[in-house]
């Protein structure tokens, strides 16, 4: 399975393909399926274009996007756009539309009781656990652990030379307890190899401008669904 991240944490200083509002994720993420996408992550922004867990802008992106796709789409819950954890719990609970899923960083405070919020109003939980950070550990002791829908192993290192290393030692911190379950993939140089050792263990991946702004072959990606076809042609 291939996840398309739409935007991420970057905006338009970093590349005006990054689309932001509703309907510029709704075309992107259309685009980026009908080139063999299955899943869509995003981050819900603002009209300021700020990252927001807020009911009203989860519900404008997620409605948005839904018209435009038949896929499950998923939000993040990222601290980044709500540094305060229980603040994080009380916008989830107040969320009118819900996303089919929606990430959470296991190392990053607040966890268990966003996750705990998350499953009690029927969203699935994608896990997510970054290299060089104790998300495995603490994620490994955790009561939700057997029910999330997936792992993120998510590779921080941008170094195309040591990331597959970094990807293989995070795979070895998550042991074989989650079989199918994991998604595993990369940011910025270490992107397309990390993928590419995905794609070797037949793991799910994603791509998107969330996670990289070039082509595996050094061009600059011109949108989500540019990114989507090159992860296709490397899954063959």
């Amino acid at each position: 399975m291939i996840q398309v991240c739409l935007n991420g944490r970057r905006g338009a200083d970093e590349s005006a393909a990054v689309p932001l509002s509703p309907d510029a994720l709704a075309r992107s993420a259309a685009a980026a399926v009908a080139a063999g996408a299955e899943d869509v992550h995003v981050h819900p922004r603002a009209p300021c274009g700020g990252e927001s867990l807020s009911p009203g802008v989860v519900a404008a992106t997620l409605s948005a996007i839904r018209a435009a796709v038949r896929v499950p789409v998923g939000v993040t819950t990222g601290a980044w756009a709500e540094p305060d954890p229980a603040r994080r719990v009380e916008l989830v609970r107040g969320w009118t539309v819900l996303p089919d899923h929606a990430s959470v960083n296991w190392h990053e405070p607040g966890a268990e009781e966003l996750a705990a919020a998350l499953l009690e109003r029927g969203v699935a939980v994608e896990a997510g656990l970054w290299s060089g950070t104790d998300g495995a550990a603490l994620f490994g002791r955790s009561p939700h652990a057997p029910g999330v829908l997936r792992v993120l192993a998510e590779v921080t290192d941008t170094d195309p030379a040591t990331a597959p290393e970094s990807a293989r030692r995070l795979l070895d911190e998550l042991g074989d307890a989650y079989g199918g379950k994991v998604l595993l993939h990369g940011e910025d140089g270490g992107a397309w190899p990390v993928a590419a050792v995905a794609v070797r263990l037949g793991l799910h991946t994603r791509t998107g401008l969330e996670d990289v702004l070039y082509l595996p072959d050094g061009r600059r990606a011109a949108s989500n669904e540019e990114l989507v076809a090159a992860a296709v042609a490397l899954a063959r």
